[in-house]
Formats: C-alpha cells, sequence, structure tokens
C-alpha cells in the first residue's frame, strides 16, 4: 500500500510541476504596489501588488488560467496530504518520507506567500514575495528527488508492474479530478 501511494504521489507531483510551469509563464513576483487593469471590472484601479495583479489577470484574462490555478492548488494540496498518508504507512521511521513532508508542506506555505492574498495581512506577510516564491520553487526539485529515491528504493524491493502503474495512474486522476 505504501508503494502505491508513493507512486501516486510521484504522479501527483508531476501534475503540479506541469500545472506550475503554466502559470510561471503569467506571474510576476513582485511586491511593488501597482493599480490593477485586468478583466474584472470591480477591482480596476485598485492598488495591489505585482504578485496579486498577475495572478487575477491569470485568472480572469488568460485562456483556462482559473482552471490551472485549480489544478496546481488542488493537487498540491493532495501532494500534502498524500505524503502525510505516505509517511504514516511508514510509521515515520523513513527519513526520506519526514523529509518529504516537510518539503511538501514548506512548498504549500511558500506558494501561498508567494500569491500574496492569504498571509499579507500576517506576521509571514513582511517576508519578501520574491523570497516566497524563491522557496516555493526550490521545495520543487528537493521534493522530487525525495519521491524519486524513495520509489526506486522501495521499487528495488518489490518491482512494479504495467497494472500496478496503471492503477496508480487510474487513481491518482480520480483523486485529483474528485477534489
Amino acid at each position: 500500500m505504501r508503494q502505491l501511494v508513493g507512486e501516486m504521489l510521484i504522479y501527483c507531483f508531476v501534475v503540479v510541476l506541469a500545472s506550475g510551469g503554466f502559470l510561471t509563464f503569467f506571474y510576476t513576483p513582485g511586491g511593488q504596489m501597482v493599480p490593477y487593469d485586468g478583466g474584472y471590472e470591480p477591482l480596476r484601479g485598485v492598488p495591489m501588488s505585482a504578485a496579486y495583479d498577475s495572478i487575477l489577470k491569470l485568472s480572469f484574462d488568460v485562456r483556462g488560467g482559473l482552471f490551472m490555478r485549480q489544478l496546481h492548488h488542488e493537487s498540491s494540496v493532495l501532494l500534502v496530504v498524500g505524503t502525510v498518508v505516505w509517511a504514516l504507512f511508514g510509521r515515520f521511521r523513513y527519513v526520506l518520507a519526514l523529509l518529504g513532508l516537510g518539503l511538501s508542506l514548506l512548498g504549500a506555505l511558500a506558494g501561498y506567500g508567494s500569491a500574496d492574498d492569504l498571509l499579507s495581512g500576517t506576521f509571514l506577510g513582511k517576508i519578501p514575495i520574491l523570497l516566497w516564491y524563491g522557496l516555493h520553487l526550490l521545495a520543487a526539485p528537493a521534493l522530487a528527488i525525495a519521491l524519486v529515491t524513495s520509489s526506486r528504493r522501495e521499487a528495488a524491493q518489490q518491482a512494479r508492474t504495467p497494472a500496478f502503474t496503471a492503477l496508480a495512474l487510474g487513481l491518482t486522476a480520480l483523486v485529483i479530478f474528485w477534489l
């Protein structure tokens, strides 16, 4: 069961990377205040950070942008929850499971910080957006290394079959689109 959850985490991580890659083309990691001039009329002219402005424009003006944001968010939440389940199945005895859990939590928190919407009124909002974004980008390859290393170790103990891979892919798609 632990190997199945680990395999699902890898596929979920691929979805997070693909959707994040799409979002990167439209995101501006800046804290300077700019007036909003996007397609959402009630906010036009309201001063906000460049990061939040780019997220609103991505959501309202880019075709498929809101869907990709939601896919990225839901897959990230699933990645964090799945990492907790994965660590629980290993009874927290694996260093990689704890590292993966910490990195997925750090990546999620840094993602919220780089959006400059939920953390901006808290003490965490004092941290520059560019630093949040950098943490978010650094957590991704570190988490990928932890997941792939663990998956390779588990596959060495019990080989994957095509049916196992298909089951993991199907369950991952089901869970992502069910949320």
